[in-house]
């Protein structure tokens, strides 16, 4: 019996996409939602997935609910995944009184509630059937939300990592001499979008306190224009050594050209993209005791772990690595191989083929 499969997405990441196309080799019959002008679209339509061209424009858009409450209807689903939050809002509506399982992907850790009305119209909804976590840390906080009679079932909720592959992270090294980070430099690197719990005001003090003379730089990937950064920044002693760069598309190999990459995540961290692409270009991490961050990293061996909140800790493990280049190799090496070996996107497709085929009596 053929398993027909609704995705629903507003734009999936490179791992994402791939597990798609992996589905639909893998003989699921599986349609995704998502919008033309995306580039999961183009992809998609490349490797000659079905895709569907309805754009959910909001949470609340009844408009894009009865599309997809059409196309359940027309196409007799079997399960619904559903992969942002918009899409599982008007998902859920689209899809109340039909005979359809609904599977639900959640990447970060916390803010659901069970005081929160709209956590009900979301994960905490009862229809949901199961909740795909991008790391155990996303379920264990689902597991030990208060209070504790409110709490989901443990067989609602199933870790899946987001597989890759390392073809993908071939690229040569960026050159960061644009930045004005000379040659001979030794580059810590840090790719993140700004919010609070990332805690990138930790790592800019923890430059502060490596030794002067090794004229350490950091490269600070991604948006993160905030007035609180740009004070800190300001205000350090070696702030002519932070390059706060933007937004970048060729974030991977701008990492790939770092000595060290740190992810200094205070709460909430799910499975970061930018420390896993840095794993498989062979940059030693440090990341710190926050969400799935231990998941990727083995203290020691293919990473430092160490604690939330502790710039001391931070430089402590940076000055460890830039005093021993071999242990830099070694762990570089340990950490592409982890990549390698234990976020393979051959099983993530496996595991979600098994998923739906535990929710579809064949």
């Amino acid at each position: 019996m053929t398993i027909k499969v609704l995705c629903v997405t507003e734009g999936a990441d490179r791992p994402t996409v791939a597990t798609f196309i992996g589905l639909h080799h893998a003989g699921i019959d599986l349609t995704v939602v998502c919008p033309r002008a995306t580039a999961t679209h183009a992809a998609l339509t490349e490797a000659e997935v079905p895709v569907l061209d309805i754009e959910l424009r909001s949470r609340f858009d009844s408009a894009g609910a009865r599309q997809l409450r059409d196309e359940i209807r027309c196409g007799r689903y079997d399960i619904m995944h559903v992969f942002d939050n918009k899409g599982l809002q008007n998902g859920l509506v689209a899809s109340k009184g039909l005979d359809i399982r609904i599977v639900a992907y959640r990447g970060i850790v916390g803010n659901v509630s069970f005081f929160d009305p709209i956590s009900w119209k979301r994960f905490l909804n009862p229809r949901i059937d199961r909740i795909v976590c991008v790391a155990d840390a996303v379920r264990d906080y689902f597991l030990t939300m208060w209070p504790a009679f409110l709490r989901l079932p443990a067989e609602r909720l199933v870790t899946i990592y987001k597989g890759h592959d390392l073809d993908w992270y071939t690229d040569a090294p960026g050159d960061l001499r644009e930045f004005g980070i000379p040659p001979e430099a030794f580059v810590i690197g840090c790719v993140a979008n700004i919010r609070p719990r990332k805690g990138i005001e930790v790592l800019v003090d923890a430059m502060a306190e490596l030794p002067e003379d090794w004229r350490v730089h950091l490269l600070l990937v991604g948006h993160m224009d905030a007035p609180y950064l740009d004070k800190r920044i300001a205000g350090s002693p070696v702030a002519d050594r932070i390059h706060k760069i933007g937004f970048r598309v060729d974030a991977p190999s701008l990492s790939a050209a770092c000595d060290v990459f740190v992810l200094p995540s205070i709460r909430r961290e799910g499975l970061a993209r930018a420390l896993i692409e840095a794993m498989a270009y062979g940059v030693p991490p440090i990341v710190t005791d926050c969400g799935g961050s231990p998941e990727l990293v083995v203290n020691g061996v293919s990473g430092f772990v160490v604690p939330v909140r502790d710039s001391r800790a931070i430089s402590e493990a940076i000055r460890r690595l830039h005093e021993n280049p071999t242990l830099r190799t070694r762990i570089g090496r340990a950490a592409r191989r982890r990549i390698g070996e234990e976020f393979r996107i051959e099983d993530t497709i496996e595991q979600t083929v098994a998923l739906y085929r535990s929710l579809v009596p064949q």
